[in-house]
């Protein structure tokens, strides 16, 4: 398995459009831009881990996860992941939380059944439980 540092969840349909683009800038790589924008394409593509997670229950990007918050008993559904990547290969039909914001951060590498806290970008702390982490698709 490889480092989840090094590697970017992504479907295959955003790794094919972001392969058209790569193709596109090669082109016409005539500005500086264009060349960093190749580079940051080359990056993406080469760490790029498509396909669908193991249905183990971990928390992780590619998950479709649902977390109940033990304050008020209320449930959210979305899919953890990158934004833009997700968003680049076609509509998704969840909010996509990313691994690095902070409910992203607090539950990734959880197993369903956790019950974790985390700082809320308006300053509480808030607690929730894993519900369900399934692989998304």
């Amino acid at each position: 398995m490889s480092d989840q540092k090094d590697t970017v969840w992504m479907t295959a349909a955003t790794l094919a459009s972001l392969e058209a683009e790569l193709e596109e800038l090669g082109r016409r790589a005539d500005a500086d831009a264009d060349r960093l924008r190749e580079i940051e394409l080359r990056d993406l593509i080469r760490r790029a881990e498509v396909g669908a997670k193991p249905d183990d229950g971990l928390v992780e990007p590619g998950m479709t996860v649902t977390v109940r918050f033990t304050r008020d008993g209320s449930e959210e559904t979305f899919l953890l992941g990158s934004r833009e990547l997700v968003k680049q290969g076609g509509q998704v039909d969840l909010d996509v939380y990313s691994p690095s914001s902070p409910l992203g951060a607090a539950i990734t590498g959880r197993s369903v059944g956790e019950t974790v806290s985390f700082a809320a970008p308006n300053g509480s702390t808030l607690e929730v439980a894993v519900v369900s982490a399934v692989p998304f698709g």
